[in-house]
């Protein structure tokens, strides 16, 4: 799980590559862009609730942040993923604290990775959901229902989650902005070969900024689950109560 990211990363690209190879990708790209631009601002709006539902149902998105990226370009795409992407953490994130809190603490009560998280959660929650957004080893969308059962209060919880997801997800999306302007035929001549070099120079720059944070975030995330005496019961059954009073 530690490199599930970078795994996932380098399948990504060569499958996109091996696609570019064999099969007719430009033309699907050309009609499928013909059908969004018809649909106008709604095309967006669409993407953005598809999002939304896949994260509540603890589908991965990378995927669809990769594909935002493709039809919509880096700009647009960045901001249908992170409206669709955060809302559904939200979703996600209150139907723990309410209607699915029993079944989650199911899922999360034999894990002790989850418990000595409970624990540092409830000591400084802004810092740890952030860290754990920032690092690998959660799930993005079990991640969000577990963040359900802590004490973390909302707001924390909304900044810090958006803040975490920025670096892989503008990585995803450029791979994707990539991709486009590859398929659409944007890079001939010497401005575009300049526009292609600058842009593959952004992607690989952005490719070790996500992974420094990442490294940086495991190794404060383990001296913080390091830092947290033991304990035999998970934390956020004690915030059963409290959990109310957080989301205010």
């Amino acid at each position: 799980m530690r490199n599930f990211k970078a795994v996932l990363l380098i399948v990504l690209l060569i499958a996109i590559g091996v696609s570019f190879l064999f099969l007719p990708v430009r033309q699907w790209f050309l009609e499928l862009q013909a059908e969004v631009d018809r649909l106008g601002m709604a095309g967006p709006v669409v993407v953005a609730l598809a999002y939304i539902v896949l994260t509540v149902f603890l589908i991965p998105g990378s995927a669809i942040t990769i594909g935002a990226g493709t039809l919509f370009g880096l700009k647009t795409g960045l901001l249908v993923v992170v409206f669709g992407a955060n809302l559904g953490a939200l979703c996600s994130f209150l139907l723990a604290r309410t209607f699915l809190r029993e079944k989650v603490l199911q899922w999360t009560a034999s894990n002790p990775k989850f418990s000595s998280l409970d624990r540092a959660i409830g000591r400084e929650g802004f810092k740890m959901v952030l860290l754990t957004r920032l690092s690998p080893a959660f799930p993005f969308t079990l991640l969000n229902y577990f963040l359900g059962l802590t004490a973390v209060r909302t707001g924390s919880y909304v900044l810090a989650n958006l803040l975490g997801m920025l670096p892989a997800t503008v990585l995803f999306v450029y791979i994707g902005a990539a991709a486009r302007d590859a398929l659409s035929g944007n890079m001939s001549g010497s401005a575009g070969l300049l526009q292609q070099s600058l842009k593959y120079i952004g992607l690989a720059a952005t490719v070790a900024v996500v992974l420094l944070v990442t490294r940086i975030a495991r190794k404060a995330l383990a001296e913080a689950e390091s830092a947290e005496p033991s304990s035999s019961q998970p934390n956020c059954r004690q915030t059963r109560q409290s959990s109310g009073s957080a989301t205010q």
